[in-house]
């Protein structure tokens, strides 16, 4: 068995790019970078950024390229390939390919449009929706329910 499975969460890099496939397929690529901080050898602290080109489909490609722009933090799921191309020098490069199946925005709302005019710039939960009065939703748990009042934590 084996599994290729990447998450990021990064900054693009550059504004998306929407394109079509003869079919009508939705396709949109951009890149996005990861940072880091580590030590150089002497001991000062550095940002090191990782470097992905990320490819969307269908409606996902279609919302990235009309939400995102450069500098958009956003989250992105997918698998992993990396990609070897020889540059006008004749120098064998590589990019880490990100196939993505799924996406979520994440950074304030001053980031992307917003559909109710509120530029508050407070952050924006980009998790899974949930239909909250579904009558299988559990009721939230109030302090006279929770059991584990000892819990050290």
């Amino acid at each position: 068995m084996s599994f290729n499975k990447i998450i990021i969460v990064g900054n693009l890099g550059r504004d998306p790019e929407l394109r079509y496939t003869p079919q009508g397929v939705a396709v949109c690529d951009f890149s996005m970078a990861t940072n880091e901080r580590k030590r150089d050898k002497s001991g000062e602290m550095q940002e090191v950024a990782t470097w992905f080109r990320v490819t969307l489909w269908r409606n996902q490609a279609e919302n990235a390229a009309k939400y995102l722009k450069k500098g958009s933090q956003v989250f992105i799921e997918g698998r992993l390939s990396l990609e070897e191309w020889t540059d006008r020098d004749g120098n064998t490069r590589q990019t880490l390919q990100v196939n993505a199946s799924d996406m979520h925005f994440i950074g304030s709302r001053g980031d992307a449009p917003s559909s109710t005019g509120d530029d508050s710039g407070e952050p924006e939960f980009a998790g899974p929706a949930t239909n909250q009065s579904s009558p299988t939703s559990s009721p939230p748990i109030t302090r006279a329910a929770a059991a584990d009042d000892d819990i050290p934590f």
